[in-house]
């Protein structure tokens, strides 16, 4: 076979990534190159011959092993100089199976198939065993990551921050915990999706035409031929197995891209130089910038953020594929070939995004200060919102107003709101004797330091690390 430089390729899959994401790249071409498109389909061809002898009581085990290994071994090379001849791709691969198949065999190959029962049941088979044997090892090894983040730095204090401005304190384990969750439940949606795409031998139309001239029960010769291949045949199909199945796997992996590349954007954002709470690994020989030998840049969370740039809109194409006009046309022949650059694009964006999370820390002393300046030009400002909510469970009516009046005065005077707080007697004492109902312990100082105040974040993290750690191994 014609070799070729990598670096002849046109598309960057195949060369950059194929070297960075060398692993995952070989996982991935075991079941989506155009090696394995060709073999899937022989498989498909081989499994239609074994249905056939099956229902005809004459099937084999040294048939049957024949059949799997001339699929196995079946040449590409070979299947495309026959469709240089019959500008037909499946009829190429069936005139090389007769070639390799005993001559007794020879006229089930292909009976009573269309084209589509062929393609769209091995695109299912390999779409199936890409996303169980990489798409999702690879999914659930980033959640254990962020799993353990979430554990292990279930209590270290942060500021929340939304619309880019400081919030009320949490802690980092229940920002990773964010990304554990919506991740997490991604993850389980693909594996369910994963199990549901649909086969089909129902002819033409789908009406099963060409199988009625050879059995019986023509639905039994096609649950048999799909259940060799470890499918189900699709509920209804007219030339094409229904494509709801595989579109909404494709689209939930695209779920999965966007909640990834927003925990790529997040991360980036707390590398910058005027936040600096979190930082990647980086190599002793690794170079941030061509010109500014200092730097180090937060390259492989943007490198995923291109990435989802670059496939995400490929959902439209998705969608477009969903409709093929009157029952059944070709509009669907190239596009559908991109489905394996789009999974394999997510997938290395998924390793990139491992690589990261597994060597990523928080910079707890950056975080702590950040923490303790929060709030505005008041420092401990951030601690308004418990101080008015503890005022209101007292009865007072205006400490939302109370409170305002006295971030104000903090901030004239250049003091903490703790220490302008405690000067309001009346009103501290009311917060303190709330306090000292929910049994919080040292009550008095809880309002020096915002870390005090973080509800949940470190229950709530814990628990879902430890959840989705379980779903995840199982």
């Amino acid at each position: 076979m014609e070799t070729r430089n990598i670096f002849e390729n046109l598309s960057c899959i195949d060369h950059r990534y194929s070297l960075s994401e060398s692993a995952v790249f070989e996982g991935l071409s075991k079941y989506i190159s155009e090696e394995a498109s060709i073999r899937s389909c022989a498989k498909c061809e081989a499994a239609l011959v074994k249905a056939h002898l099956k229902l005809r009581d004459s099937l084999s085990e040294s048939d049957a092993k024949l059949l799997d290994k001339i699929a196995d071994e079946i040449d590409p090379e070979e299947v495309y100089k026959e469709e240089e001849k019959t500008k037909h791709n499946i009829r190429a691969l069936v005139n090389v199976m007769k070639t390799k198949v005993p001559e007794n065999l020879g006229p089930l190959v292909h009976l009573g198939a269309t084209s589509v029962d062929i393609l769209d049941t091995a695109l299912s088979c390999r779409m199936r065993d890409v996303t169980q044997n990489v798409v999702l090892p690879e999914l659930k090894a980033l959640e254990i990551e962020l799993c353990k983040i979430a554990e292990r730095d279930f209590n270290v204090p942060q500021v929340g921050r939304t619309h880019g401005q400081h919030a009320v304190p949490i802690t980092f384990g229940w920002s990773i915990a964010e990304f554990v969750s919506r991740l997490g439940k991604s993850i389980l949606k693909i594996e369910e999706l994963s199990n549901q795409l649909k086969g089909k031998l129902a002819g033409p139309v789908g009406s099963y035409n060409g199988p009625s001239m050879i059995v019986k029960d023509p639905e039994l010769l096609e649950a048999t031929y799909v259940h060799f291949l470890g499918l189900e045949p699709s509920e209804y199909s007219n030339q094409l197995v229904e494509p709801e199945y595989l579109l909404r796997l494709l689209l939930e992996m695209n779920v999965a891209f966007g909640i990834i590349a927003n925990l790529a954007d997040d991360l980036r954002n707390l590398q910058r130089s005027e936040i600096g709470e979190v930082f990647e690994y980086f190599a002793s020989t690794q170079v941030g910038s061509s010109t500014m030998p200092q730097k180090r840049n937060p390259w492989n969370s943007e490198h995923v953020k291109s990435l989802w740039k670059a496939m995400c809109p490929r959902v439209l194409t998705f969608y477009m594929d969903q409709i093929s006009e009157h029952q059944r046309d070709l509009t669907n022949s190239a596009s559908q070939r991109f489905i394996a650059d789009y999974v394999s694009g997510f997938t290395m964006a998924v390793a990139r995004m491992r690589s990261v999370v597994s060597g990523l820390q928080a910079d707890k002393e950056s975080m702590a200060r950040n923490l303790e300046n929060a709030g505005g030009k008041v420092k401990g400002g951030v601690l308004a919102e418990p101080a008015y909510i503890l005022l209101g469970e007292a009865g007072v009516n205006d400490g939302h107003e109370v409170i305002r009046k006295i971030t104000l005065e903090a901030e004239q005077t250049g003091k903490t709101f703790f220490e302008v707080l405690k000067t309001h007697t009346e009103s501290y004492a009311k917060i303190t004797a709330q306090l000292e109902k929910l049994g919080v312990e040292n009550p008095e100082s809880f309002f020096e330091h915002p870390a005090n105040y973080h509800g949940l974040a470190d229950v709530k993290s814990k628990r879902l690390a430890q959840k989705y750690m379980e779903l995840m191994q199982k």
